[in-house]
């Protein structure tokens, strides 16, 4: 079955700031929400603060969505079956990535 996973990541840098910098280390949250697996990544920005993405690898696909918010970013995946069992990992490890990329500097 699978499992949504909710992270919400607050900041103070503004939507651009924040958009930017996530669009320049998406890399480190597809590593992060796919745990290392082997898995392709397709990502569309839909607008400067909407990303869609889906992942696919190991016979599963990991659909989800990156929302650019002015105090906040919202991360929503959905996990299949055989990651399900992985969301508190999954999502912590997407935490702490997202957390450094928007980390006042």
């Amino acid at each position: 079955m699978s499992r949504p996973i909710t992270v919400i990541l607050n900041h103070t840098l503004g939507v651009a700031e924040a958009s930017r910098r996530l669009q320049e280390g998406f890399g480190r949250i597809r590593q992060s929400l796919s745990g290392g697996m082997m898995f392709r990544f397709e990502e569309t920005w839909e607008s400067e603060t909407a990303l869609r993405f889906t992942a696919r690898g190991l016979g599963q696909t990991i659909t989800g969505a990156v929302d650019v918010f002015p105090q906040h970013v919202r991360i929503e995946a959905t996990l299949p079956g055989l990651l399900a069992s992985l969301a508190e990992i999954i999502a912590g490890r997407v935490e702490k990535e997202g957390q450094i990329l928007l980390e006042k500097k």
